[in-house]
């Protein structure tokens, strides 16, 4: 089932797949996207664990477990995911604002 969320998310062209997860594409090289990613989490709250080449961010925000997925759709195209979990449930309001700003990062 896939949600269009109104407001900030789909003006920046992403959309909620489930419940706790929101997923767009920005048009950035990957390395920009993964640097960006890493920067927003680093200052929201604190990164866990990261692995370039899988594309994969674990971080804590809020107290809610944040997990960042990059998948290099071309070379100037990434699919940016945010999976966003507190207390085993969804919290699909810091997976958008995570996007969104990700997204924005990218974009200066």
């Amino acid at each position: 089932c896939i949600y269009v969320i109104a407001g900030g998310v789909g003006a920046l062209g992403g959309y909620a797949i489930s419940p706790d997860t929101v997923e767009g594409e920005t048009e950035v090289d990957y390395d920009t996207a993964w640097d960006s990613s890493v920067e927003i989490l680093s200052i929201m709250g604190t990164v866990n664990s990261k692995d370039y080449k899988l594309g994969n961010i674990n971080a804590t925000v809020g107290g809610s477990k944040i997990t960042v997925d990059l998948s290099q759709i071309s070379s100037k195209e990434v699919r940016l995911r945010v999976k966003a979990r507190k207390n085993m449930l969804p919290d699909i309001k810091v997976a958008q604002d995570i996007f969104v700003k990700i997204k924005s990062r990218t974009k200066e």
